[in-house]
């Protein structure tokens, strides 16, 4: 017998102690080797030589429940999928990205009459008279939301990238992006050039298109079923972390002053360079390894330093082939686009994402100051108040979503989002002294926003989609964000001047509708498989998502 064989002699004997002996039986396997296959064993899809799984072995290894002394054992799994240092380390480090653009989003916030006068001063040094208030607003609003209108550009690379190159990969690529940026921001103060800013939030802008559609995929794939939602919500904790240290390094008492703004705004370099010493050591996506690359070996060696069992290991592994053997490695967007299957995850992504960009977190985010401006003198603390309420609340979500579920957390921020934004409508027409409310609004719209829009529509479209279509999926899921958080941020400032707090009411009225759609197309995706929830979606036979009498998503 070769060494090959024996090795899977051993990992069967292993195994089979393990599963038998939650039933308190004695069983001996006899592996076979390439020339000697048996009636009962089954060959595991792959090159090379090859070792043989039992049926019967590998369902109980999955699902085994049994009841021992008039109790119920815990599914034989749920035991393992405990984190290891090393997908911790993984999941880490690709978060610092998320770190990078949340501090973007938060430092431009209180420093923002600064960086206009440079841009004023710059204009009348050229040109020999200042700026027109009306021309000094759009050119702000074009340095905000450039930037995600440079991610507008990036997400269309995402599915290239993370193809061509795998997840892992393609991150590393794409954070020199981010160190550009911060090199241009750092100097358009001494080259005295509005342009090299604007230029340097449209690269960190490609950044960001990219990175938040290639994040979620990566953690996605290399976290164990069990903790995978709960993985995937610390991209937007790490947003959210960031977003409350810009805030606080923009105010004029830290960085946000005349000669340190510069500055401030290149302090991403530190988590930039942090990845490039991090992500080199970390392990590939097994699932990319195996299903896009047919790298099995590979594959099993990346998940045995992310499980914490070798049980856990090789049952994920054979799941994978069985996946690998169904489906193509990857299709082109038409294919994506024209897939009888993907078109209720389509919609489900469409409207999860709309939903959540124009419920109006974005506009409280990016230009909370000057809303508070109008009725506070300490109004850049009060914003400081609405990253705190951001941050504990991403927390909140982080230990909830395994418990309560994706579906639950987007229906409860979507209902609450709704009737926040009405409610500010209706203080600002009828209660406009009653300032301490609109405060009170302003932090429970954004704290229903991160309990379940913020971090679900970042990573629900990975769910939802198999292998070949993820990649297309997040791509879509990333053009979605931007496109929306583009919009809002050229639009929200002329709106608020026209409507004022009516504004608002378009927002709530948004997040009614995704409220809806969520209600009647989303399933419940916690503790799911990817090749179970997109049996669900080819129709297949098998448990279904949702449990509620009297209702169906695939209707």
């Amino acid at each position: 017998m070769s060494g090959f064989a024996l090795a899977g002699r051993r990992r069967l004997q292993t195994l089979s102690k393990h599963v038998f002996g939650q039933l308190g039986l004695r069983v001996w396997i006899t592996c076979c080797c390439r020339n000697q296959q048996r009636p009962g064993c089954r060959r595991s899809v792959g090159t090379g030589p090859q070792w043989f799984w039992i049926k019967q072995v590998q369902k109980l290894q999955t699902t085994v429940n049994v009841s021992t002394s008039g109790g119920t054992a815990a599914p034989l799994m749920a035991s393992q999928q405990r984190p290891t240092a090393t997908l911790l380390t993984s999941i880490l480090a690709v978060v610092l990205s998320s770190l990078q653009i949340g501090y973007h989003s938060g430092n431009i916030n209180a420093p923002a009459k600064i960086i206009e006068e440079f841009f004023n001063h710059t204009w009348t040094s050229r040109h020999n008279q200042t700026m027109t208030d009306h021309s000094l607003t759009m050119l702000w609003s074009l340095s905000v939301s450039i930037k995600d209108f440079g991610a507008l550009l990036g997400s269309l690379g995402v599915k290239h990238l993370a193809d061509s190159y795998g997840r892992r990969n393609s991150v590393l690529i794409v954070n020199c992006l981010s160190v550009a940026a911060a090199c241009f921001m750092f100097v358009s103060k001494a080259c005295r050039s509005f342009e090299v800013l604007i230029l340097g939030r449209l690269l960190f802008g490609l950044f960001c298109g990219l990175v938040m559609g290639l994040n979620p995929l990566y953690i996605q794939e290399v976290s164990p079923t069990k903790l995978r939602g709960a993985f995937a919500t610390l991209n937007q904790v790490s947003l959210a972390a960031g977003t409350l240290v810009g805030m606080v390094v923009g105010l004029e008492t830290v960085l946000g002053t005349e000669d340190h703004w510069a500055t401030m705004l290149s302090l991403s370099l530190i988590p930039a360079l942090t990845q490039y010493l991090l992500l080199p050591f970390c392990p590939e996506s097994p699932r990319y390894l195996l299903i896009n690359r047919g790298k099995e070996r590979r594959a099993e060696a990346a998940l045995l330093r992310l499980r914490a069992g070798e049980d856990e290991v090789w049952a994920e592994l054979q799941e994978m082939k069985e996946e690998a053997a169904r489906t193509t490695s990857s299709i082109t967007i038409q294919e994506f686009l024209r897939r009888f299957s993907y078109k209720q995850p389509i919609l489900i992504v469409l409207s999860v994402n709309l939903g959540s960009q124009l419920s109006g977190f974005n506009a409280i985010i990016n230009y909370s100051t000057r809303m508070f401006q109008a009725s506070f003198d300490e109004a850049k603390y009060l914003t400081l108040g609405v990253g705190v309420v951001n941050l504990t609340f991403t927390l909140v979500a982080f230990f909830l979503m395994e418990r309560a579920g994706r579906r639950k957390l987007l229906l409860t921020g979507f209902i609450f989002i709704s009737g926040c934004n009405l409610l500010m409508t209706v203080v600002d027409s009828l209660l406009p002294r009653l300032r301490g409310l609109q405060v009170l609004l302003v932090f429970c719209a954004v704290a229903a926003y991160e309990l379940g829009p913020g971090p679900i529509s970042w990573f629900i479209a990975a769910e939802l989609f198999d292998q070949p279509g993820r990649p297309a999926a997040m791509a879509f899921t990333s053009l979605l964000n931007w496109g929306g958080k583009f919009v809002l941020a050229l639009l929200f400032p002329p709106l608020l001047k026209l409507c004022g707090a009516y504004v608002f009411l378009l927002f709530g009225v948004a997040a009614l509708l995704a409220f809806a759609f969520t209600w009647r197309r989303l399933p419940e995706t916690k503790g799911r498989t990817f090749d179970q929830i997109a049996q669900e979606f080819r129709g297949a036979e098998s448990v279904s998502l949702l449990s509620g009498a009297g209702f169906h998503a695939f209707t």
